[in-house]
């Protein structure tokens, strides 16, 4: 009975899925599965062939198979592997290879023969690639296909790097890259600029020949392309499509890269659902949408058409379920983010008492507060709060290099209108200015240009906070550890980390706490930052009473929105105050027209935090 459970569930989806709680569980079964193939091809005199992927998805694999070997004895002495592919050109040695990442990540730490390792040559010449390609076919198929092939999955649908348009019967070869996987891959070449127009792949046809194959994919930022390859129809314009026609296929995805399947975004349709209040309200609202019709005027033959019958007869009428879910919707809707004083709160998201509240906006990159919540930060300002805000890291990564010369030649025509001596600062500049027009993708800054970056940024902040209304004692700047290190690639969070955010959150202690939410963020930031805050408060927690009456709201906008459903408190704002908001990120000018990191999104930020704000309203 459970199977058949589970194949109705799974009625949408065309391959077969497994979901684990989180990355960390899944990385390790798909390691065992390796290990166990290896041990077993071992005890049978065999040679084990790997296909092998790179970028961050495999990174967790491959770390618990080099536990393995250095605490369990397996050996990769008779494995041979092939990777998926590598940049072209590309010199082995550069920081970006796949060759580099390869033995960064897994063979410098196992005992693999390096000659049974097979990775794309990229300094070919161009003429000579398609002799290598058929070559590299040729070695596979002598050593009898791939035993195993591992598989992630890029936002345009790319396995390897089979772009949109690429053929279930391609085979290895030389493509061209798309814009957006050109885009991902930004930050590690220090700009989309210096990412390489070419790759050398496997083809799909040669993925397929694999006796296994793994997919993986983990956090909801892959969500909407695993909905599309898992339950979409077959298409060229998304490659991993292609894969429902095999035989020998899973996806393994953590739960954050499964949302988007049906059984988990809207399991009404598929199976009985425990109605509980937070399903209902998704499963409502989502209704108002699917038919376009305001929830008060939904229909007992709206939700038994789609999938929600269950919910009628058991909770019904549907008239007393919309009159609750709108009930519930409308009390999310404030205009006193910090508690409207005097006024029966009960049905209100925020207290109403203290009147006065001191509040602190937890802002990962110095302008997320005024782009995700300009608005409610200018509101809370205006209506009398103590408003404090927190920069968490310098954002030093993310000026264009020019703009470091522009602020230094600024200096020095400064030091010298008031006659003092800018010797020292044109040697320095002179310095800086080599060092630019030398400098390598990803190269990381002198600390002087790190400095220079820092200081765009901040004193961008503060003009954001003081057009808010901020006095400059309430503005902060943690430039926490972690991120100081002058590469896009941070630092594991560390203890100074925290204690530089229990140290400020003692010094405030605030009622209300607002930390950014977007963990949609491409950087990897916010989920960093908001990790700190929440361990900083629960180590305070422990000792300390205020944390008792401190709330923590989670604010977005900067990347993504909370859906309807989600949405515990909405401040609707006026056209002046949309305004207001435009200005204050208006004050940080290195993000603005064309900031280092944009994203995915070509909007600028105002844009986009205009766009999101008319939309969710």
């Amino acid at each position: 009975m459970a199977r058949l459970n589970l194949l109705e569930e799974t009625r949408y989806e065309k391959l077969p899925v497994s979901v684990y709680a989180n990355q960390k569980e899944a990385s390790l079964a798909v390691a065992a599965r390796i290990a166990k193939l290896i041990r077993g091809k071992q005890a049978a005199g065999q040679q084990t062939v790997l296909g092998l992927a790179t970028g961050v998805t495999p990174i967790g694999v491959y770390a618990e198979l080099i536990r393995l070997h250095k605490e369990e004895g397996l050996s990769f002495k008779d494995v041979v592997t092939f990777n998926l592919d590598e940049y072209y050109p590309m010199k082995p040695d550069a920081a970006q290879s796949y060759v580099t990442f390869m033995n960064e990540n897994l063979f410098d730490h196992i005992d693999i023969d390096k000659a049974l390792v097979h990775i794309p040559d990229g300094t070919l010449a161009q003429d000579d690639v398609a002799a290598f390609c058929l070559d590299y076919e040729r070695q596979i198929e002598e050593l009898g296909g791939l035993d195993l092939q591992l598989l992630g999955i890029g936002r345009t649908g790319h396995i390897g790097f089979n772009e949109p348009g690429s053929a279930p019967n391609s085979g290895t070869r030389l493509v061209t890259l798309d814009d957006l996987t050109r885009r991902d891959a930004s930050r590690d070449f220090g700009g989309k600029e210096n990412v390489p127009t070419k790759a050398i792949t496997m083809g799909v046809g040669t993925i397929f020949k694999a006796r296994e194959i793994i997919l993986m994919a983990w956090s909801a930022k892959k969500a909407p392309i695993v909905q599309k390859a898992v339950e979409g129809e077959i298409s060229g314009e998304v490659p991993a499509t292609f894969l429902q026609l095999s035989d020998s296929v899973e996806f393994v995805l953590d739960q954050g890269a499964a949302s988007d399947l049906t059984r988990f975004n809207t399991p009404w349709l598929v199976k009985d659902c425990v109605w509980e209040n937070a399903l209902i309200k998704k499963a409502v609202i989502w209704l108002s949408g699917a038919v376009g019709k305001p929830i008060l005027k939904l229909t007992e033959e709206d939700y038994n058409a789609h999938g929600m019958a269950q919910l009628a007869v058991e909770q019904g009428p549907v008239y007393n379920i919309n009159i609750d879910i709108f009930n519930q919707v409308q009390h999310t809707i404030t205009g006193w983010p910090g508690g409207k004083p005097g006024a029966d709160d009960s049905q209100r998201p925020e207290r109403a008492e203290p009147a006065r509240k001191r509040s602190i906006v937890f802002s990962p990159h110095p302008d997320d507060d005024v782009i995700s919540m300009g608005g409610t930060f200018i509101r809370l300002v205006d209506q009398g709060h103590d408003v404090h805000v927190a920069y968490q890291t310098s954002g030093n990564t993310a000026v264009w290099d020019d703009d470091v010369l522009r602020y230094v030649e600024f200096a020095i025509d400064f030091k010298e209108s008031v006659g003092e001596d800018a010797a020292e600062l044109k040697k320095l500049y002179g310095e800086m200015r080599h060092f630019i027009e030398n400098k390598v993708p990803n190269q990381v800054d002198t600390q002087e240009i790190r400095n220079v970056k820092g200081f765009i940024r901040k004193t961008e902040a503060i003009a954001g906070a003081r057009y808010a209304g901020l006095p400059d004692s309430n503005i902060h700047f943690q430039a926490l550890p972690f991120y100081e290190t002058g590469k896009t690639k941070k630092n594991a969070v560390g203890e100074e980390d925290i204690l530089l955010t229990m140290e400020l959150l003692q010094k405030i202690k605030p009622h209300q706490v607002f930390a950014a939410g977007d963990f949609a963020d491409p950087n990897g930031t916010h989920i960093v930052c908001f990790n700190i805050i929440l361990a900083a408060l629960q180590r305070l927690k422990e000792t300390e009473e205020w944390v008792k009456d401190c709330w923590m709201w989670l604010y977005r906008g900067a990347w993504h929105e909370f859906a309807t459903h989600e949405i515990e408190m909405a401040v609707p704002l006026s056209p002046a105050e949309v305004l207001r908001k435009r200005d204050a990120i208006f004050k940080h000018q290195s993000q603005k027209d064309t900031p280092v990191f944009p994203g995915d999104d070509a909007r600028e930020f105002w844009v986009r935090a205009e766009d999101r704000n008319r939309e969710t309203a």
